[in-house]
């Protein structure tokens, strides 16, 4: 479960980013966070794995208040938090296996039980036969799923991605959101920033419409409301 009640974001800079947000999502949703480029969406989903803190508010994941917790227990929270990221963000001198093993090699997990977790995550996103590739040698909708193989590995309770088919073509675009839905089904909750018109309005899910730092619309089975 996801909480924010009466949050705000100003930077150091003085750019006001968030302006009283107060949202709830459950647990097992699949929500989008649409809105113009600048309007605080990035903003609004690093809050949630304590990648920024807020300037005032309070924010609860998973029964954790962000605010309230020490430094050394963020790595608890990203335990149960997914990323992925517009970008892939993989480690370019490390294998596809080696990418999605470090996560499980940081909190200290048995050499046996990664080998079986990694080739199960990679089964699920479709890529067991490029396990020993570099990501320079897969394509952008492969290391995509790396990514997504990589976030899913600690079977996290809530995956965040931001713009996760914002490089991708089209076609790599659907397969992507239908590896998403999956995930989903399985009873993790999705939060997604996107720019994607035609997957917002085609894949109905609920829709946080997010405009100068304000949440404007919050819609179960919404459109996305903007010209692209």
């Amino acid at each position: 479960m996801i909480l924010m009640e009466d949050v705000y974001k100003t930077y150091p800079n003085g750019v006001s980013a968030l302006n009283g947000i107060n949202v709830e999502i459950k647990q097992g949703e699949f929500v989008y966070i649409v809105g113009q480029s600048g309007a605080g969406k990035s903003t609004f989903i690093k809050l949630m794995y304590r990648e920024e803190k807020p300037t005032s508010g309070k924010i609860v994941i998973n029964d954790m208040e962000l605010d309230k917790i020490k430094e050394k227990r963020v790595p608890f929270l990203r335990r149960d938090i997914g990323v992925v990221f517009q970008d892939f963000k993989l480690l370019p001198k490390l294998t596809v296996y080696e990418n999605i093993a470090y996560a499980l090699e940081v909190i200290e997990e048995s050499p046996k039980s990664i080998r079986t977790r990694v080739l199960e995550v990679l089964d699920e996103v479709g890529l067991k036969n490029k396990a020993r590739f570099l990501p320079a040698e897969l394509s952008g909708g492969e290391q995509q799923r790396v990514s997504i193989a990589r976030a899913i590995v600690n079977r996290p309770r809530i995956v965040i991605a931001d713009e996760p088919t914002g490089n991708l073509d089209p076609d790599t675009s659907w397969e992507i959101m239908k590896t998403f839905e999956e995930i989903n089904e399985r009873g993790t909750t999705i939060i997604m920033a996107t720019h994607s018109k035609d997957i917002v309005n085609t894949l109905k899910n609920r829709v946080i419409a997010i405009e100068n730092g304000v949440i404007v619309r919050d819609e179960q089975r919404g459109e996305y409301g903007y010209e692209v």
